[in-house]
């Protein structure tokens, strides 16, 4: 009885992926939408140690992690088909695509620079700061205030 319900849970998270897949082929923008928010959601706890919240490397390693993969993926989930919509991209991401592709590029390379020079506590906040600008940075020059 076990086993059956393991593999309609294999089952059940394997149409899952393949629905995901398909609606990111088809929804960029929720796409898009579902990276940032896993960026930001294993942000938090690394915000939290900022503020004075115990130190702990995995929380920031996972953060890290989906820096990485906003960086790398990013540029591909802003094609000219997702102008419009509920998005809040404003139309500078595609009037100066090769200064947001930049900013992309820059956060995937200084989040994998991160993951081998966090080690601690003191290289966290030394490090860590500027990833955030990198963060802020695309977002004061291509995200609509809601």
């Amino acid at each position: 009885m076990k086993s059956n319900w393991i593999v309609a849970g294999i089952l059940m998270a394997g149409a899952a992926i393949a629905a995901g897949s398909v609606m990111a082929q088809s929804d960029p923008i929720a796409q898009r939408k579902a990276i940032m928010k896993a960026m930001g959601d294993a942000g938090r706890a690394p915000a939290a140690m900022l503020k004075g919240e115990p130190f702990a490397l995995a929380p920031v390693q996972a953060a890290l992690q989906a820096m990485q993969a906003a960086g790398k993926q990013g540029p591909a989930l802003f094609p000219d088909t997702s102008k419009t919509g509920d998005t809040a991209a404003l139309p500078k991401i595609w009037e100066t695509r090769n200064d947001f592709n930049a900013k992309f590029a820059k956060l995937e390379k200084d989040a994998t620079e991160a993951m081998s020079t966090i080690k601690d506590e003191a290289s966290f906040k030394a490090v860590y700061p500027a990833l955030l600008r990198d963060c802020g940075a695309c977002h004061s020059d291509y995200r609509a205030r809601r």
